[in-house]
């Protein structure tokens, strides 16, 4: 691995950072308060599955905060699964990142057999049609440590006959890109065109066009379905531990 490609992953994860910011006000917010949980709800030492991890910016908070405890990131983009272990190999055995689909349920084979303390996703599993999501959790709940807990931060939208709940929030969004990107966060597409234009990224691209060409919409799934599918998946407990407008961070124990 070279010194100039880490360099440069590093300084991309960075972007990813701030361009993601732009387009989630309280970003670290979110990411404080579930690393609070997991203070107070598991082991110092506990396995944590970073669940459509991305570039893995939760595993580097968990890592950052928890020096004894080790994350295993999961995604099914092999262009931000690379960009990941390029700029997260300062955390050597503690990481470890794996290309899985969620909507296999075979995903979890991943773990080999381990049982996480926790399972963290943020930004991500709204992309995941009903029947997916539902099982996913159930997936989460059988592999969870009894105890174990699952967070999810996501944005969660449905129109549901509350304009003035759906204005603030959309004018909270705008304003929010508008002041980032004005102080240089970079709009995705950009972001993502810098990606797969360095050499060591490119050849992933096609790959990474095939797996996603025919998903559907995000299916804006509510709040309400999020709690009710973690409660049918035999999670104890259930419900928003955090929130900015239509902005939540929601936990479940199992």
């Amino acid at each position: 691995m070279s010194e100039d490609l880490t360099r440069w992953a590093r300084a991309h994860l960075a972007a990813w950072d701030q361009q993601q910011a732009a387009y989630i006000n309280r970003r670290e917010d979110r990411f404080a308060v579930m690393l609070d949980v997991l203070t107070e709800a598991v082991p110092a030492d506990a396995l944590v599955v970073d669940l459509a991890c991305g570039p893995g910016s939760i595993s580097a908070r968990v890592l950052d905060r928890f020096p004894e405890m080790t994350c295993v990131a999961v995604d099914f983009d092999p262009l931000l699964v690379e960009l990941g272990r390029q700029a997260l190999s300062g955390h050597g055995d503690r990481l470890h990142f794996q290309e899985a689909d969620l909507w296999d349920p075979a995903w979890t084979q991943v773990l080999d057999g381990r049982r996480p303390h926790a399972v963290l996703s943020s930004t991500a599993l709204h992309w995941l049609p009903a029947d997916v999501l539902a099982r996913v959790y159930r997936d989460a709940a059988n592999v969870l440590e009894p105890g174990g807990v699952l967070l999810n931060a996501d944005h969660l939208r449905q129109p549901d006959g509350r304009p003035l709940f759906e204005e603030l929030s959309q004018r909270d969004d705008a304003a929010t890109q508008a002041r980032d990107q004005a102080a240089g966060a970079l709009r995705w597409d950009t972001w993502f065109a810098e990606l797969v234009a360095h050499p060591h990224f490119a050849p992933l691209a096609p790959e990474q066009e095939r797996r996603f060409a025919h998903r559907p919409p995000n299916p804006d799934l509510s709040l309400a379905f999020h709690v009710s599918a973690l409660r049918a998946a035999q999670f104890r407990e259930a419900g928003p531990i955090w929130q900015h407008l239509d902005d939540y961070v929601v936990l479940a124990q199992r």
